[in-house]
């Protein structure tokens, strides 16, 4: 019998705790991938860990917004929060799925570990060393994402009682301690350097293993394609909430329409592999994947939901997402920009802007019209009318909009 945290109602700010949902849902998607990844008990563990906080944070929020509604007028404005709480809680619940097929052991082909890096960045986990150089300096003195292109995304830390604590969003005043585990966001090449540095011990990526049958390679890049569609419907959802506008939300659901044909190719492909090897219940794992991340797509359509519908939210929403110090942008490449005609690489976008660029959307009339280009990287072209989808400072918004030819809006 599951017998969780006993929660009573205090007053809590719902903008805080609509905050820590959200950076924490970012980081469970973050956690629960590269522990299928890496195969990682000890990450799959951090998953189910900030799952149970999720929950008592879900209940809290509920309990306040309950409190706070005392007319039809407060129940129209804060049902959209109650709906945000909830899609939230959903993806951290899908987290805990993907991170169970790997402390369950169900069965995963070692393909779906192999393809993982060649889609997208990878997430790890490594502790800070007592003599790293990294130790007793704030990131802003480290200047890693600068210097490597390697991202802190989260810093878990063990305090005097022993009880682990986390910081969600690291910023440049953010010191690094001996014995903190941090969260690394980045390409494994960049990986390397900064997990030797930081942990002083050689970095083992994942051992590929290609896939033998073209139906199961088929359905693993289904899922991998699903995952980057996933994680970018997230951080879009958040971004139609803070700024109101319909224009980034009907990119949500435009992706989660994306994944539920993906899932039904993926469904085809898996059903064909199974025919065709030896011990089909290997593929269990990679249907879980498949379920789990679809539902991440759905609740970040459910968050976004309210900006579709048009209804008047309440303003709590962006305050919350606005805590987090990163916003999403929408910017379309003029032809006459600094931007069009060179790749992303070339045009040095992250260096100089600080923004990342998540996304980018061909126009209609290319010759791949309105194909997603996720997760782009520094060969990526960028092209006349192109579509940007970056996240970052407002600072650098306002840059990236400069470099686009793009007036910065965030109302569309």
């Amino acid at each position: 019998m599951y017998r969780g945290e006993r929660v009573e109602y205090e007053p809590v700010s719902v903008k805080a705790v609509l905050s820590e949902m959200k950076d924490t849902a970012e980081l469970l998607i973050d956690l629960a991938y590269s522990a299928v990844l890496h195969g990682s008990d000890d990450l799959a563990a951090e998953v189910l860990t900030l799952e149970r906080r999720m929950d008592v944070l879900q209940l809290q929020g509920r309990m306040s917004v309950l409190m706070a509604a005392r007319s039809p007028e407060d129940a129209e404005e804060l049902a959209p929060v109650l709906g945000v709480i909830e899609a939230s809680e959903k993806v951290s619940n899908a987290a805990g799925d993907i991170a169970k097929v790997v402390l369950e052991e169900v069965g995963l082909p070692d393909a779906m570990r192999a393809a993982l890096p060649e889609a997208v960045e990878t997430v790890v986990r490594a502790t800070v060393a007592d003599d790293s150089p990294y130790a007793g300096r704030t990131l802003g003195e480290v200047n890693m994402e600068t210097e490597t292109g390697v991202r802190v995304i989260a810093v878990r830390r063990d305090q005097a009682t022993g009880k682990a604590s986390w910081v969600t969003n690291p910023g440049r005043e953010t010191t690094l301690r001996a014995g903190d585990a941090l969260i690394l966001r980045g390409f494994e090449a960049d990986l390397r350097e900064v997990y030797e540095t930081a942990t002083g011990g050689a970095y083992e990526p994942p051992a590929a293993a290609p896939a033998t049958v073209d139906d199961l390679e088929r359905a693993v890049d289904s899922i991998v394609t699903m995952k980057n569609m996933s994680e970018l419907a997230v951080d879009l959802a958040y971004g139609a909430l803070l700024f109101d506008s319909r224009g980034v939300a009907e990119e949500v659901a435009e992706l989660e329409a994306e994944v539920d044909q993906l899932e039904s190719r993926f469904e085809a492909w898996t059903l064909r592999a199974a025919a065709r090897i030896d011990d089909p219940v290997q593929l269990r794992g990679l249907v879980h994947l498949a379920s789990a991340t679809e539902v991440i797509s759905d609740a970040a359509l459910e968050i976004s939901e309210a900006v579709l519908r048009g209804l008047t939210a309440h303003p709590v929403l962006a305050e919350a997402v606005e805590e987090s110090d990163e916003v999403i942008v929408r910017l379309s490449v003029a032809p006459d920009s600094a931007l069009a005609g060179g790749t992303v690489g070339e045009r040095r976008v992250t260096d100089e802007t600080g923004m990342r660029v998540i996304a980018v959307r061909r126009p209609a009339g290319d010759d791949r019209d309105g194909e997603w280009v996720v997760s782009p990287g520094p060969e990526t072209p960028l092209r006349a009318a192109d579509v940007l989808i970056a996240k970052g400072t407002r600072a650098g918004a306002e840059r990236l909009s400069e470099l686009a030819g793009d007036p910065l809006s965030f109302d569309e």
